[in-house]
């Protein structure tokens, strides 16, 4: 068995199958892609990443890949065996990707425009959507019957998406810790309890690495 990720340490979506990798203690070898992306295109076109190479088997897109290793390695399942608690954790995953990935990418993306090709309007929805995306998850974190977890008592892929997220938005759009407490539980100085959760199983290069991704993305 041979696995390997193709990804770049700064790129959000990247962040989700590293965690579960981490999480599972699973081994791989990572593969950095840059500007240059015609090998990973030979593999898939779109050359979109993160890619996940597991032998002959090619898989895309950041939730199948955390899917797919639920596989490997021996911790509990990143997708709940129950049904209904399945269908929660896809739930959160896709909350996390649109209400907090994607207007992080708008504003990210915004910045690094040439000034004459600005899109104030778009980045004002994104903070909007970055406004509603706090509240949604702090109500449904708080006062729950559950361990902490967006999706329940475990940590699953709703987890593994929300970490870096949280990370991003809070730089970009930073979390009112009054308004919300539950949500600021998730997170810590530095580093945050949902990629703490490593507990040591290959995970503190996940913490070390994430504030200085953090700092690439900081813009005036």
């Amino acid at each position: 068995m041979s696995l390997f990720l193709y990804e770049h340490p700064f790129a959000m979506y990247c962040w989700k199958p590293l965690i579960a990798l981490y999480e599972r203690d699973v081994p791989f070898t990572a593969e950095l892609v840059e500007a240059d992306r015609s090998a990973l295109a030979a593999l898939w076109p779109p050359a979109s990443i993160p890619v996940l190479v597991d032998d002959s088997v090619v898989l895309a897109e950041s939730s199948i890949i955390v899917e797919h290793l639920d596989r490997h390695g021996d911790a509990p399942s990143l997708i709940p065996t129950d049904p209904d608690e399945a269908l929660q954790a896809r739930l959160w995953d896709r909350v996390a990707d649109g209400y907090l990935t994607t207007p992080v990418q708008r504003i990210v993306g915004d910045a690094l425009r040439p000034s004459d090709a600005k899109d104030p309007y778009g980045v004002s929805q994104a903070h909007a959507t970055l406004d509603l995306a706090y509240a949604t998850l702090d109500r449904q974190l708080d006062g729950r019957d559950h361990g902490g977890w967006l999706a329940g008592d475990d940590f699953t892929l709703a987890d593994c998406a929300a970490a870096p997220a949280l990370h991003y938005a809070d730089v970009l759009h930073p979390l009112d810790r009054d308004a919300h407490p539950a949500l600021t539980a998730l997170l810590r100085p530095g580093t945050d309890a949902i990629v703490g959760r490593s507990r040591g199983r290959g995970g503190p290069p996940v913490p070390r690495a994430i504030p200085a991704a953090l700092a690439r993305t900081r813009v005036s």
